[in-house]
């Protein structure tokens, strides 16, 4: 009931890796995910040259998924707010659903910020719930058996309010601009403030 079930008859789909390698249908291993059919647009509408469709008929949809043996499908983040760590993809949308889940969390967003040694590393951004506390640690130590241990965010920013868009949904693009100075260092994170658990903004 997770997943998005199996594709329409007629439409084919497949999920590759950053190298265009098609990935196994093992319901674990996930990829950038592809259809293929007769229902699938050919182009968009006045764009002379889309990158998002191949010229062997594939149409890219932009979303990272995974498919099981029987050909569920799996959607796990979307491509541009997946994060990359060492060559591996972090579902966002799994932390951000880890994160919401512990009591003292109204609103999670997960993003991947520049790391000198794995290119990028989850930043955990929350708003408390009114009247609740919960400090780095506890919202660190919260993601402990629950996600892979490499998954766990390095850092966790804490905000009054996260940036959403007109349709409510939580803006990662803003919330990207926003803290585009900060950067994990050796150890420790680098913000415009020095400490990265102070308001960005200051």
């Amino acid at each position: 009931r997770l997943s998005v079930g199996r594709p329409v008859w007629g439409v084919e789909v497949c999920i590759i890796d950053a190298a265009g390698q098609e990935q196994p249908w093992d319901g674990e291993t996930s990829g950038s995910l592809l259809v293929r059919g007769p229902w699938v647009c050919a182009g968009y509408f006045r764009v002379g040259r889309s990158d998002a469709h191949r010229d062997d008929g594939w149409f890219d949809t932009g979303d990272i998924a995974t498919i099981d043996a029987r050909g569920y499908v799996t959607i796990t983040d979307r491509a541009k707010d997946v994060i990359k760590s060492g060559g591996e993809w972090i579902s966002s949308i799994t932390l951000e659903n880890t994160a919401v889940a512990h009591p003292a969390v109204a609103e999670a967003a997960v993003i991947g910020a520049p790391h000198p040694r794995w290119d990028e590393r989850p930043l955990l951004c929350v708003v408390l719930r009114p009247g609740a506390t919960a400090t780095r640690e506890e919202l660190l130590d919260w993601f402990d058996g629950k996600v892979a241990s490499w998954w766990v965010p390095d850092e966790v920013l804490f905000f009054d309010e996260l940036p959403h868009t007109a349709t409510g949904k939580l803006s990662k693009k803003d919330l990207r601009e926003r803290l585009k100075r900060f950067q994990f260092g050796d150890g420790r994170c680098d913000t415009a403030t020095g400490t990265g658990t102070e308001d960005p903004d200051e």
